[in-house]
């Protein structure tokens, strides 16, 4: 599977943030969700456009960005 056959990042939708392809769902929406407890069946039955697919992308995303080091700041020397 491949995410990018699920999620976008557009200007033109919600200012450039990851979303799901065709909805206006973030990428943090989701994962917010996640953290807060809820189950993927929680998610989609309240999505009702998100499938199981969608919710997969979004931890392939999330992988990609870990690996590629695009979440981590930079570590503080010390004095």
């Amino acid at each position: 599977m491949e995410w990018k056959n699920y999620i976008e990042l557009n200007e033109d939708v919600l200012a450039g943030k990851p979303v799901i392809k065709g909805t206006r769902l973030s990428i943090e929406h989701i994962v917010n969700l996640f953290a807060s407890g809820w189950s993927e069946q929680q998610i989609i039955e309240n999505h009702p456009r998100l499938r199981k697919e969608d919710l997969q992308a979004v931890f392939l995303y999330i992988q990609d960005i870990i690996k590629d080091g695009l979440i981590y700041n930079e570590p503080q020397k010390s004095a």
